[in-house]
């Protein structure tokens, strides 16, 4: 009789706290000041998250979220588990951009301090967007999250730097799955070229491109490709951003 008790409690407590379907658990802390601009910059290599299309609905992901840096661009829907915490701003939800690493802290266990240490999945959100959802003296939260489609105004938005022999091309405001699988270039004076990502959302080719006008064809990890034609100008310079005309929707 204890042991069908037991079996039926189990059963019972699995079924009430696992997730709504589509969604995961998580936790979630704050960063970069109640403006969010200690956020700007970032692992994504994004720099000026307004410029990027991206605001303060940001957050830094933990090892296990961010992938390397093949998440940078995706989005999240992250609302507080009011279930499990009294700090939640109730029926509050907020879309955020992965913009950023949580690097794990190996000096503080997982559950005091080490909150973005592997596995754990966690969002160190920029201030703004987590006080959308929680309330400020709690710190942490456990929330319930899920990625979903991003929307963006405009086109993508492509910046070039590096060196003769050497660029780096971030892409931001990117939509549909927010990050990017391939990216191959094509100058005036070339044919397609693959590119490899180097670090973040920044994509690396090691061919003269200088003084060509671009073009690209880049596929989101959601599997739909676009052909950006003739998007960056002969006379364009390192350090200069351009906006396409084109965006993903998946």
């Amino acid at each position: 009789m204890d042991r069908a008790l037991t079996l039926f409690v189990a059963v019972l407590a699995a079924t009430f706290f696992a997730p709504v379907k589509g969604w995961n658990y998580g936790t979630a802390t704050f960063y970069g000041g109640p403006d969010g601009s200690g956020t700007m910059g970032g692992a994504c290599g994004y720099g000026n998250l307004y410029q990027a299309g991206y605001g303060t609905n940001t957050a830094a992901l933990s090892s296990v979220l961010f992938n390397d840096g093949a998440a940078c661009g995706q989005c999240y829907l992250i609302m507080c588990d009011s279930n499990a915490s009294p700090w939640c701003n109730r029926g509050a939800a907020v879309t955020i951009t992965a913009t950023n690493f949580c690097p794990p802290n190996w000096a503080q266990p997982s559950n005091r301090g080490g909150w973005c240490n592997p596995p754990r999945p966690h969002f160190d959100m920029a201030q703004p967007a987590w006080e959308r959802i929680g309330v400020y003296k709690a710190g942490i939260i456990p929330v319930l999250f899920q990625q979903v489609t991003c929307w963006r105004q405009g086109g993508i938005r492509i910046t070039i730097g590096g060196s003769t022999f050497f660029q780096l091309v971030n892409f931001a405001n990117v939509g549909g799955s927010g990050s990017i699988r391939s990216v191959s270039v094509k100058g005036t004076k070339t044919g397609w070229i693959a590119l490899n990502r180097n670090w973040g959302a920044n994509w690396q080719c090691n061919s003269a491109l200088v003084g060509q006008e671009l073009s690209f064809i880049v596929t989101s990890t959601g599997g739909q490709t676009i052909w950006i034609n003739n998007v960056l100008p002969a006379w364009w310079q390192f350090g200069m951003a351009f906006l396409s005309n084109a965006n993903f929707y998946y």
